[in-house]
């Protein structure tokens, strides 16, 4: 007949009683550091030196760090910072005259490069391995060593059942081996009892956890120091060699050099396609927007062609080369006073504002061009180009990104442009501080709308200019991200290892068969679990069931024992082992 115990109120396995009684097999069933009262060490060097070390290996240190770090992104993200655009950091400073000062003493517009985010990133990282090292340390020496033996008093345990069989103690002992061995629990025999564990990949999935984080922060911060990334606008037919010189902008990592790290090759824009949405309500919406490349390698490599998409770049020698934008360069030609062309057919890329590529720019003609006078001077216009223009009395916004009724709209200036100062400009903007405005018959500032093939007469004799067409751009930004494979690896790795970390439960399995006072052998077994686990009682009793098919109950009185009660006798009596979780309170001592 089989017997259940059960636990009665009391102290719950792990506290200071129990500890004593179970021993090693009590002990924890992770690798995490346990948490100590706090207790300052004694003055000197070597006490505190150890006491900071300890706060700055705890768990609570590491998550402070990982939420500081979190946090010191976010003004980053907002400020506008030196190495992403240095104009708007200019445009900032210019106007916020009380905040600019205590932003640029806090590091604020260098976010990623300053002090105090460089602290907070190097001691979470030295947290993050100081934690780590003797965690795996540890850990190997549990999976090296043998599970803990059985407890002097099983019936303690969360989970816990108990029958008596025929069966001889060595031979249950055998069948729990071979039974626990086959669920892939890690068994051994020792003594009267067969201790097993299972669930160790719970611990390897946190350990993957954290040195995931380290891989991640060593992948960024070798992409952040040894990263590069430049923008070029291309007109159809123009091309790009990778020099720092022909990039609009370009900006790189602290230890990277322009010099000898920038990948040598080449590329030109054969030609922009792109195709919109014509009705609708995504109308205006891009259905192809490609662009048809020619490139190559090295100095002398043959050249091939490439169609770049968007979110499909060019890769060439470990950098990619993305299509990022699409724009119209208006062609136009002037002429001075004389009839001379200073200008011949030169298309200027203009920038699109808005999604229907309603465009504005400058156009600055800086050599060759007299004035009615014969002066030497400088022309500049300022431009709005619209590919699908309304027609007249609608608003000067483009109501189609294609150049269905292309217009251009030009006001035009005369004198100093500025670029010859040695201070830098915007090739898309005049600077107007000394310029004249070209005045019409009322006084006001010349403008006219032109349509493809129009002129402009300037007043005064002054000059034309002639509209003659329209030529596409296309804007690309080339960058090279060591590093990003790994960081990749790493938040991969990061996620598996938390899953594992959350859904495994380490769990340990005890069976205990020895002869009884009467001959007849009794049979224990009980199950350990993290204090969340709910799967052990489960697990202990589908194990209690298959054990008890293969050492079942006597089935005749014994000689030595007591006879068997009759089953009408006792309709309670279970005919196979059940399993108990101690309550909240625990179990009696």
């Amino acid at each position: 007949m089989s017997t259940t115990s059960t636990t009665g109120p009391g102290k719950q396995p792990g506290t200071d009683g129990d500890d004593q009684d179970l021993g090693a097999a009590g002990s924890q069933l992770s690798t995490a550091p346990k948490e100590e009262a706090p207790n300052l060490p004694s003055l000197g060097v070597i006490g505190w030196a150890r006491w900071f070390w300890r706060q700055l290996t705890s768990m609570r240190v590491a998550l402070l760090l990982l939420l500081l770090l979190s946090l010191g992104a976010i003004p980053g993200s907002l400020i506008p910072q030196d190495g992403v655009d240095a104009m708007k950091v200019e445009e900032f400073r210019d106007n916020h005259d009380l905040l600019a000062p205590v932003y640029d003493k806090l590091g604020l517009f260098h976010v990623y490069s300053s002090v105090w985010f460089s602290a907070i990133y190097l001691l979470l990282f030295v947290s993050l391995i100081g934690c780590i090292v003797p965690r795996t340390w540890q850990f190997v020496g549990q999976l090296r060593g043998r599970p803990p033996r059985a407890p002097r008093r099983l019936d303690r345990l969360p989970a816990y059942t108990t029958w008596r069989t025929a069966a001889e103690p060595e031979e249950v002992r055998g069948a729990a081996l071979t039974l626990l061995k086959k669920r892939r629990f890690r068994a051994d025999a020792a003594g009267d009892a067969v201790a097993a564990e299972k669930g160790y990949l719970r611990e390897v999935g946190n350990l993957a956890f954290h040195i995931a984080l380290i891989v991640m922060l060593i992948a960024f911060a070798w992409g952040q120091l040894f990263k590069y990334e430049g923008n070029k606008l291309i007109l159809e037919g123009g091309g790009f060699s990778n020099t720092l010189t022909q990039y609009d902008d370009f900006k790189s990592g602290n230890l990277f050099d322009p010099d000898h790290d920038l990948a040598p090759f080449s590329f030109s824009l054969k030609d922009f396609h792109g195709t919109y949405e014509p009705t609708g309500p995504n109308r205006g919406t891009p259905r192809v927007y490609e662009a048809e490349v020619t490139y190559s390698e090295g100095a002398y490599g043959a050249e091939k062609t490439k169609t770049v998409e968007v979110n499909k770049p060019l890769e060439i020698d470990g950098s990619k080369v993305y299509l990022v934008s699409h724009g119209y360069a208006p062609i136009l030609t002037v002429k001075d006073a004389k009839g001379d062309v200073v200008m011949d057919k030169e298309a200027t890329a203009l920038l699109p504002l808005d999604s229907n590529a309603t465009s504005s720019g400058a156009v600055k003609v800086m050599d060759g061009y007299r004035n009615a006078e014969g002066a030497k001077e400088q022309l500049g216009f300022n431009a709005f180009f619209l590919p699908t223009y309304g027609g007249q009395g609608s608003t000067m916004l483009s109501t189609f990104p294609a150049p269905m009724n292309p217009m251009l709209a030009l006001s035009a200036y005369h004198g100093d442009l500025g670029v010859d100062a040695g201070f830098p400009q915007s090739i898309y903007q005049l600077d107007k501080s000394n310029l004249k405005e070209f005045k019409d018959s009322d006084g006001e500032l010349f403008k006219k709308q032109l349509k493809v093939g129009d002129t402009m007469t300037l007043p005064n004799g002054a000059g034309t200019v002639t509209f003659d067409g329209i030529q596409e751009w296309a804007g690309f930004q080339v960058t090279q991200q060591p590093g990003s494979g790994w960081a990749l690896g790493g938040a991969v790795a990061a996620i598996l290892g938390l899953a594992g970390s959350l859904f495994i439960q380490r769990r340990r399995v005890w069976v205990r068969a020895v002869r009884g006072a009467d001959g007849v052998t009794v049979v224990e077994m009980a199950g350990l679990g993290r204090s969340e686990s709910a799967k052990v009682p489960e697990e202990l009793g589908d194990l209690a069931g298959v054990l008890y098919d293969r050492a079942p109950e006597p089935t005749a009185p014994d000689a030595a024992g007591p006879p068997a009660p009759d089953a009408s006798e006792n309709d309670d009596t279970p005919d196979s082992p059940d399993t108990h979780v101690v309550p909240a309170e625990g179990a009696e001592k």
